[in-house]
């Protein structure tokens, strides 16, 4: 499995860019951390005060995060995460700025200090009850 540092950029960067897309971020915690960030947990948040800015002044925004609280289909142990945070941006571009940006990079520490496993689903929407065209 991918660790938390591996970015596919050149993927990204080959899909069509025509709109908005949601980040899906599936989060696995570690559950002590080294360098006086504490738990997991704690270094987490110590980097989503940081991310948050850094989304918004990219005209992103999260949509929901939450604490998954069982697998209800599919193998318990395999899909283990502690939580979940949809992210929209306003593109894919504007994604991969802030992925490359100094200041995320200096975030980022953080994020990898506290984090066992991450996974990043980059969606486009086909269907939302929000989403008066449909």
């Amino acid at each position: 499995m991918a660790g938390p540092h591996e970015l596919n950029d050149a993927l990204l960067r080959s899909l069509p860019d025509s709109g908005p897309v949601v980040m899906v971020n599936l989060v696995r915690l570690r559950e002590q951390v080294a360098e006086g960030w504490g738990s997991g947990w704690d270094a987490y948040l110590a980097y989503s005060r940081e991310a948050m800015r850094l989304i918004k002044a990219r005209g992103g925004t999260v949509l929901w995060a939450g604490k998954p609280e069982a697998v209800a289909f599919g193998v318990a142990d395999a899909h283990r995460w502690d939580y979940i945070v949809l992210v929209q941006y306003p593109s894919r571009a504007a994604f991969l700025d802030m992925m490359d940006s100094a200041e995320y990079k200096a975030a980022n520490a953080q994020r990898e200090a506290g984090v066992e496993q991450h996974v990043i689903i980059a969606a486009t929407e086909t269907f939302s009850r929000a989403n008066p065209r449909h």
